[in-house]
């Protein structure tokens, strides 16, 4: 993955994630220098959903109340029905997504976290993926979906499922490295 030094990158979330679709995009966001934070309404640590079961704690660096969007770089929305079910009812986790996403910062969505860009309105006229439950409400928010490992319109990144998640996250890296984009014009 290429360099990320002097990159900050905030992972949203809340109790029931999708272990996977934090935890990697945490890893290799990580290795490739970016520091990355735990941002979730919820202090101390908030458990994980792996696959059929509760699964792993993980440390929050950074409660949402806490967080400003402006020291982010990029947002990394991770999956799970759990965690983007109640975040899409958070106003303030949705005027974080809203507030990266509005300064041209690249956000990333996986599996049902597409919810949160319906809830902003952010799916409005952008090309997208999701898990495949979360299809209708995307192109019913406006979005133009398609089934594809990973979709990128304008730095905004989705992809399906936690197999899609090595190119999820080498997408996010170039993504950032190709710096803000000016959504606005499109």
């Amino acid at each position: 993955m290429s360099d990320l030094n002097n990159t900050r990158i905030a992972i949203l979330a809340t109790h029931g994630f999708e272990q996977s679709e934090l935890e990697v995009p945490l890893e290799k966001l990580k290795a490739a220098g970016a520091t990355v934070h735990v941002v979730s309404p919820d202090a101390g640590e908030i458990k994980g959903w792996d696959e059929k079961d509760w699964g792993r704690a993980v440390s929050v660096d950074v409660t949402l109340g806490e967080a400003k969007p402006a020291d982010y770089d990029a947002l990394v929305l991770p999956g799970g029905q759990i965690n983007p079910d109640i975040l899409r009812v958070n106003e303030d986790a949705l005027a974080f997504v809203k507030a990266i996403y509005d300064a041209g910062k690249v956000v990333a969505a996986i599996c049902h976290a597409p919810w949160l860009l319906v809830e902003t309105g952010i799916a409005k006229g952008r090309k997208m993926t999701s898990y495949p439950s979360v299809k209708t409400d995307v192109i019913n928010a406006g979005g133009l979906w398609e089934d594809s490992a990973v979709v990128t319109d304008k730095g905004l990144v989705t992809s399906r499922n936690p197999g899609d998640l090595d190119a999820f996250c080498k997408k996010i890296v170039e993504e950032i490295n190709e710096g803000r984009h000016d959504r606005k014009a499109a």
